[in-house]
């Protein structure tokens, strides 16, 4: 009878180690042999990393992400640099290896996002370098009861500007240099526009912050509140990006959903939850990380040497079938 061997230790994800030797026909038939037990881990566990997986490129991890998902999932109003390798398939980020990215969970400011993302190491990185995951169930349960309940109310509201200059540029953002399309877009998905200058765009979306899993029914935090505040950034970096581009032109920014400001305790309080929650293991080349979306965030530590590590999304799962406390608007 098929079946796997989940070895759980504080600090790290959830491991299940796949036979050894196999060859990539063997592993995609191992685990679709034991799809449903894995699968089953998910809603319990959050997140689950499968070890010893003979995938040497793109298309070895595309055969390993159609076996364990039912249906591909689109990244939508894309906010950091990736490259595309086929079938779906997207480096996890392209953003320098000095540079940490703080917990969050995937796309969760669009009206539909990934239920499930798979990572794979093809190369691990000298030092650092790890994909930090974080149930957030554990982490509203150590956010102040206070600060929960305000966001539980409003919501949260996200703020982007986007510029030629920084960060992604609106074309790369909605894969079209049409504004007639993105327009249409930000209608139909409930997010305020407006279009600055030449070549620039502002856009305001209202999101609710706690969400419950559709499955489990559990309470969750979900937001990147904390993540694209500008509490979150480096003191000297919020000075830069200040003198250039003012409070109101900030490429990312956050605030509560009627628009009232965070404060810096607010963030910290927020982080603090975060960093409680972390887990993380060293990548292995052939290690898979399956993470339930709405149930657990991610996010990398900085690093040194090379590091390849891809992401696939799957299984879409619109915001309304998550019971939103608050009704997504146009801030």
């Amino acid at each position: 009878m098929p079946s796997i061997h989940v070895q759980a230790h504080p600090g790290k994800p959830p491991i299940v180690h796949s036979p050894a030797d196999l060859g990539l026909a063997a592993a995609v038939q191992w685990l679709s042999d034991n799809r449903k037990e894995i699968r089953d881990e998910l809603p319990h566990r959050g997140m689950l990393m499968i070890r010893n997986l003979p995938i040497a490129g793109a298309d070895d991890f595309a055969a390993v992400r159609d076996v364990l998902t039912d249906q591909r999932a689109v990244y939508r109003e894309q906010a950091t640099p990736r490259s595309a390798f086929g079938r779906d398939v997207f480096s996890s980020t392209d953003l320098p290896a000095r540079q940490s990215l703080r917990l969050h969970n995937e796309n969760s400011y669009t009206l539909e996002f990934p239920g499930l993302l798979m990572f794979c190491c093809l190369q691990a990185p000298g030092a650092g370098g790890a994909t930090t995951v974080a149930d957030v169930r554990e982490v509203l349960a150590r956010l102040p009861e206070t600060l929960v309940d305000r966001f539980r109310k409003v919501g949260w509201q996200l703020r982007r500007n986007y510029h030629d200059d920084v960060g992604l540029p609106w074309t790369t953002a909605f894969g079209t240099d049409s504004r007639e399309s993105v327009a249409g877009y930000c209608r139909d998905n409930l997010i305020a526009y407006d279009w600055i200058g030449h070549s620039g765009l502002r856009t305001r979306q209202r999101r609710s912050a706690l969400v419950r899993h559709p499955v489990t029914g559990d309470e969750v935090w979900f937001n990147h509140a904390a993540f694209w505040s500008r509490w979150s950034l480096e003191p000297e970096v919020l000075q830069a990006l200040r003198l250039s581009y003012r409070d109101d032109g900030l490429p990312f920014d956050t605030a509560f959903g009627d628009g009232s400001e965070l404060t810096a305790e607010d963030v910290a309080a927020l982080n603090d939850a975060y960093d409680h929650a972390t887990r993380r293991e060293r990548w292995r080349p052939g290690d898979v990380l399956l993470v339930d979306n709405v149930l657990a965030a991610h996010g990398r530590d900085s690093y040194r040497g090379t590091r390849r590590i891809l992401v696939a999304m799957g299984e879409p799962t619109s915001l309304a079938a998550c019971s939103p406390t608050v009704a997504p608007a146009a801030a």
